[in-house]
């Protein structure tokens, strides 16, 4: 048996954190606490309308955190698994070199100190008092980082709340508004290449029902 642990755990990465979702749309997720694994959630197509006076952050999408050069099929240039067994140390040093090519990708420049609004789930970091949370990981997809195995770094933001945040948990699905910078972050249960310090953060719901309701303009965090 030749390593299918090993493929399928990288097929899980690649897939889960969007390989096919930068060539075609993707799948958006159902309504709120009815997803599954891999569900993105629903955003504007791109590109979405640039920030303006009234609204201060600019809604944008997953994808745009990534070069539009780079090419995650790319982790697989130079792996030879031809003749890799199962559970063999080359196997894992296989995974590992993979990982590690994974938490290297780049950051788009573009996006560098600008305010936006990105909507993704929740992987918790750090709780306060009362389970308040102070510190998660904003990622694509449901399941990233807990279920399955964290996306390449640059599908990664690190978010520092501004105040502690009441009633939201893991996988939670939310918006975040704030200034968005490349840096990068070695957390348990991922790298990121991302920080940013949320000036709001709450409960997702699609566009169409935020426009509704006038939400998406600047706030205080909470």
């Amino acid at each position: 048996m030749k390593v299918r642990v090993a493929v399928s755990a990288m097929l899980a990465l690649l897939v889960c954190a969007g390989l096919f979702f930068f060539a075609f749309s993707g799948k958006d997720a159902p309504p709120a606490r009815q997803y599954a694994v891999g569900d993105r959630l629903a955003s504007r197509p791109s590109p979405a309308p640039a920030a303006s006076a009234e609204t201060e952050y600019q809604e944008i999408r997953w994808e745009a955190l990534a070069p539009a050069s780079w090419n995650p099929a790319s982790v697989f240039e130079g792996f030879n698994l031809d003749d890799i067994d199962d559970g063999s140390p080359q196997a894992v040093q296989l995974m590992q070199q993979f990982l590690e090519k994974w938490n290297e990708a780049p950051a788009n420049p573009d996006m560098d100190g600008k305010r936006v609004k990105l909507p993704g789930f929740v992987a918790p970091l750090d709780f306060g008092e009362g389970r308040k949370l102070r510190e998660f990981l904003l990622v694509p997809y449901f399941g990233a980082c807990i279920h399955v195995p964290p996306p390449p770094a640059n599908q990664i933001v690190f978010v520092q709340a501004g105040e502690p945040i009441d009633g939201i948990g893991s996988m939670d699905a939310v918006w975040v508004y704030g200034q968005i910078q490349i840096e990068r972050t070695d957390t348990e249960s991922g790298v990121s290449g991302y920080r940013m310090r949320a000036d709001r953060v709450e409960v997702y719901s699609p566009p169409k029902e935020q426009e509704a309701r006038g939400d998406g303009q600047a706030g205080e965090a909470k």
